[in-house]
Parts: C-alpha cells; structure tokens; sequence
C-alpha cells in the first residue's frame, strides 16, 4: 500500500521537478567525475574506453588487408593472388573481374554523397519540408520496392519489404498525434545547427572521409561479388563486411555528433557564440577531443546504440496502441522494460556529456538518463520522435541510392541486383546518416540543456522555452493519470480475488 501511495505521489509531483532542480545542473557542468569540461581551461583529459578503441583499429586494419586482397585477386585478371585454391568447395564458373562491379558501388557513393550534401545545403530553408516527405514517403518507397522484388522472382526480398512498408506504416499511425512537438524540435534543431557554419564544414569533411574509405570497402565488396564462390558463400562475406561498414560509419556519424553536440552545449551555455564568455577555439578542442581521449567511448556506443534505439521506438509505437489485450500487453512491457534498462546504459545523450565532460561512455549514458528521470524530462524525451524521422530520411535516401545502383546492375547482370542493391543501400543510407546527424546532435543537446538548467533554453528562445514546459507538463500528467488507473485496476483485481469463494 505505501509502495502504491508513493507512486501516485511521486507521478503527481513531478510536474515541478523540472523548473524546481535547477542548481543540480549547474554542479553537474563543473564535471562531477573529475573530467575537463570542454570549456574550461586547458588540462589533460583521460582516455576513455582503450579497450574499444583498439578494438576497432585493430579491425579497421585487419579489414582493410582483407579488402584489397578480396579486390586485387580479380582486378583485370582471375585469380591473381592465387586463392581460388582454399576455395574448391564453393566455386563456380564465373568470369567477372573486380572491375565488372566496382562501378555500380562507384555510382552508390556519388549518389549517397550528393544527397548528403543535398540536404545539407538545404538544411536551413527547406529542411521541414524534407523530413514532412520523408516520413511520408517512405511507406509508399518501401511498398514499390517490394513489387518490383516480386515481379523480378525474388520472393524473399519481396517478403521482407512488405513487412519493413507495414511496419513503417503501423508505427508513423502509432505516433501521429507526436509528430508536431517533433517537428517544432527539430524546426529549432536547424535553427541552432544553421547558425553555426564550421559546424556543417565539418560533416562535410567527415563525408569525404567515409567516401575514402568506401572506395576501399566497395573495391573489396565487388571482389567478392565477382568471386568464384557460390551466391552462400558471397552472402555471408558481404554480411560481414556490411557489419564492418556499419560500425566504421556509425563511429564516423557519432564522432560528428560529439563534435557538433559539444558545440551546441557551449552556444546555449554561453548565450550565443558571439557572447565575449564563448572559450577560443571550440571547435578545434571539440575536434581533438572526439578524435582522441574520447574516441574509444564512441566506438563503444557506436556498436549497440543504433540497434537500441530502433527496438525502443517500435515496442513503444505497438505498446502505445494495444488497447486491453492484456495477454499482448504483459509481453510487450516485459520486452519494453528490458530495453528500457539497455537504454540506461546505451543512448544518444551519452554523446552530450562525452562531448562536454570526456566521461566513459557507460558513466556518460547512465548520467544523462538519471539527469533525465530525475528532473522528469524523460516523459520529453519518450514523447519525441525526432530520432525515428531522421532514421526514416536516412532509410530514403538509402533506398534512393540502392535503387540507382540496383537498375543499372539489373540492365548489365540481373541476377547480381539484389546483392549490389542491399550493399549499396547500407551506403547511402551511412553517407546520408552523416548529414542527419548533425541536426540530431542539436536535438540531443537542446534536451541534455534543459534537464540541465530550463533557463539555457528560455535565454536562447523563450517561445519554444513555453512550447516544450507546457508539453512536459501534459505528458506529466498522462502519466500521472495512466499510474492513477493502472494501481486503481490492481486494487480492484486484489478486492475481486478476495471476495471470490475458493
């Protein structure tokens, strides 16, 4: 009963806890861990998370072996490293060389890379109109592809389309009612992002980087596919190195997102990056700081965050319209609570306070999650799907590149459309990541900001300051009622089991 009481006390109270603890976010900013705050004075900062950090050197080299030789052993002639021979299982009698593919990967790349540039060129005055088409397209996108999969006699890829059109479908009507608050937070997201110009240099460049190394990847990738191995064989090497591809481009877009996030932390703390208390030199600090003592924290995070955050939006899309199915509903919050506790250790503010502190990313995550629990924000932040919209023009602009690539492979080796598709897919959608990142970096800091310290926010724009307290106070109160009815549906459930004869 006391258990009962405090949870329908604490539900209700929590409507002040977000103006009320403001002085806890200003002891936090001083780096509660012993780090260097990003804009205090120059001391040495640790090295967070070595161990990954190795780790993923040690597979960025050992890959890149491996990629030139899967590449070179088919370049202008068969079998020029001689290593058919370890492969007498599997083989066929093929004839391509490396150079038969290499340039549908080579039109992937141009094509990823011009949309990312796209969008960021157009970021400051079309990019509401963009994520609007990209949320709603997509279903529509996904659908189409799944016809042409069936029509072409590939059933399975068919299938799976299908599922992805229907899923997307079910989860944009699960969160429709959300998607204004959403797209007033990313409107202000761009806002800030496009009044910092190195910023966007910077995604820039990092997009340059990840296409130099895509030119590698892609040459490997087309080895394979012009390998002697049977289509089982080519399968599970072009998985591997899809994986591969995944966490080096999700390292790259989260390095950005550290850089950017430091960024927009220090604009808002500082009231401005005109203001004469601004630290010299951010960007250049924020830039060594991601590339150094923190870069092992990022390809920590950068290995489960993405698959984490998909899991989350989806179980909350389904648990939000179950209804009283109560069998569907025990399951469901089972799988919601076990994500939520993964969440507690893997999410996307961790970035914030990598960015800012140089704490591990294990501490960073497990902070910004208490920072939010404790001052209510994360009703907020459950509440907003800017994460799930940007997600769905990254998937857009994946799909618009595997595409490309697909129907010219498709004119030249039709049964060669679906592996060149897949691969060139997960690279539009890693080159076009690099630009949504760079708003989604600004939405993770606007929020790790106003848990912080609410005022930060009121300074730089007092209208959305009132949009988002008065949004946290309705979503407050939804959950203070849903506890209210949740312990009122016990207490009558207990009531009903005791008067029953046994």
């Amino acid at each position: 009963m006391n258990d009962s009481q405090s949870l329908s006390s604490s539900s209700a109270d929590s409507g002040s806890i977000a103006t009320a603890d403001q002085n806890v976010g200003r002891s936090r900013r001083s780096g509660g861990d012993g780090g260097q705050t990003l804009g205090s004075e120059p001391t040495s900062r640790r090295w967070r998370d070595v161990f990954w950090l190795g780790i993923f050197v040690i597979h960025l080299v050992g890959l890149g072996f491996v990629l030139s030789v899967l590449g070179l052993n088919r370049f202008k002639k068969m079998d020029r490293l001689k290593i058919d021979r370890y492969m007498q299982r599997v083989l066929e009698n093929r004839k391509e060389l490396t150079e038969t593919y290499w340039p549908f990967y080579a039109l992937a790349g141009g094509v990823g890379t011009l949309l990312g540039w796209i969008w960021l060129l157009l970021l400051g005055s079309q990019a509401n109109y963009m994520m609007k088409v990209s949320v709603h397209i997509l279903t529509t996108y996904l659908a189409v592809i799944s016809v042409l999969c069936f029509w072409g006699e590939q059933f399975f890829w068919g299938v799976a389309f299908a599922i992805g059109a229907a899923l997307q479908f079910f989860y944009v009507i699960s969160v429709i009612d959300r998607l204004p608050f959403t797209m007033l937070v990313l409107r202000k997201a761009v806002k800030m992002v496009w009044s910092l110009h190195e910023v966007i240099r910077v995604a820039y460049v990092f997009m340059l980087v990840m296409l130099l190394w895509m030119g590698l990847w892609s040459f490997g990738a087309a080895g394979v596919v012009a390998s002697s191995m049977d289509d089982g064989g080519r399968w599970w090497l072009l998985v591997v190195l899809s994986v591969s591809l995944f966490w080096t481009g999700a390292v790259l877009c989260n390095t950005v997102h550290v850089i950017v996030s430091g960024m927009v932390f220090l604009v808002l703390i500082h009231g401005g990056q005109e203001a004469s208390s601004m630290p010299p030199n951010s960007l250049i600090k924020s830039l060594r700081y991601a590339v150094t003592t923190s870069f092992g924290s990022i390809c920590y995070g950068s290995l489960f965050t993405a698959a984490i955050r998909t899991l989350r939006w989806e179980i909350r899309g389904i648990r939000s319209k179950i209804g009283n199915n109560e069998c569907l509903l025990c399951f469901v919050d089972f799988l919601f609570h076990l994500v939520e506790t993964l969440v507690r250790f893997f999410n996307k503010y961790a970035y914030v306070q990598i960015a800012v502190y140089g704490k591990s990313f294990n501490h960073s995550a497990r902070d910004a999650w208490e920072l939010f629990q404790s001052t209510g924000v994360e009703a907020l932040v459950a509440y907003d799907c800017s994460g799930a919209v940007l997600l769905m023009g990254t998937l857009l602009g994946g799909l618009i590149t595997g595409t490309c690539a697909g129907v010219w492979t498709w004119t030249k080796w039709s049964d060669r459309v679906i592996m060149v598709g897949s691969t060139a897919m997960l690279m539009g959608m890693v080159l076009v990541g690099l630009a949504m990142v760079v708003v989604e970096s600004a939405v993770t800091s606007i929020y790790i900001c106003y848990a912080e310290d609410p005022l930060l926010i009121h300074r730089w724009d007092a209208e959305f300051f009132n949009q988002m307290s008065e949004t946290l106070h309705q979503r407050l109160q939804y959950r203070s009622a849903r506890a209210r009815e949740v312990l009122t549906h016990s207490r009558f459930d207990a009531q009903m089991q005791e008067t029953l004869p046994i």
